[in-house]
């Protein structure tokens, strides 16, 4: 399975969740907006987790909405604002060093797109991937004012009884996690990063960069 994390305003988690990780052994994977990379103040975090091997792939410029919440197939950009948009992205991961040949997975913002952006994606050369629905992980940036918010007793929770219920448990789960939330949210799902990797573990799972996954899934 494989452990993804998405960022864009907030990185408030980072320097906790690379240091989580490099305690327990784990690689994750890192989908972060042009913003993310180009603000200085997480620069550090994105090095560090550059440095330990973890994967750094594009998740947008601006964090743009590409389709309408209720009409999934009424597009909110035209073509080039997604190419161009996307294009910004990669020119922030060049910033580190990373070429757009070894970030060619591509997590959508808002993890929401449709069969034009799916489409769009292709014809750059990219890979559109998305998380795996069933758990409640992708919550953890809800506040307490909001009608959806979750605590992180009930993200764990809902994690825990997914892999019981499932005849698969988490295998080839791509689990979505967010490296940042709004200050609003005190209470940060990100601090139970270590008892999940633990509690994984003692599952039997191993947990890799989502391009190893993928790449063992078409095999």
């Amino acid at each position: 399975m494989a452990l993804v994390f998405t960022g864009d305003e907030f990185g408030d988690g980072g320097e906790f969740i690379a240091n989580a990780l490099q305690e327990k052994k784990v690689k994750a994977s890192f989908f972060l907006t042009g913003r993310f990379y180009r603000n200085k103040g997480f620069a550090p975090t994105i090095k560090k987790l550059k440095m330990d091997g973890h994967y750094l792939g594009p998740h947008s410029n601006a964090h743009l909405l590409y389709a309408d919440w209720t009409k999934r197939d009424s597009l909110l950009v035209t073509k080039k604002e997604f190419s161009d948009d996307l294009a910004k992205n990669y020119e922030a991961l060049k910033s580190y060093g990373i070429e757009q040949k070894n970030a060619s997975y591509f997590l959508p913002p808002y993890e929401w797109f449709n069969d034009s952006i799916a489409a769009w994606t292709k014809q750059l050369g990219l890979t559109l991937i998305n998380f795996t629905p069933g758990t409640l992980s992708n919550a953890d940036y809800t506040t307490p004012d909001a009608a959806n918010y979750r605590d992180s007793k009930k993200i764990f929770q809902s994690i825990v009884d997914y892999e019981q219920r499932s005849p698969s448990g988490l295998n080839g789960f791509i689990l979505l996690l967010h490296i940042g939330t709004d200050p609003k949210r005190i209470d940060k799902f990100y601090t139970q990063l270590p008892q999940l990797l633990s509690w994984l573990r003692q599952k039997g799972y191993t947990l890799e960069r989502v391009d190893e996954l993928l790449i063992k899934d078409r095999k």
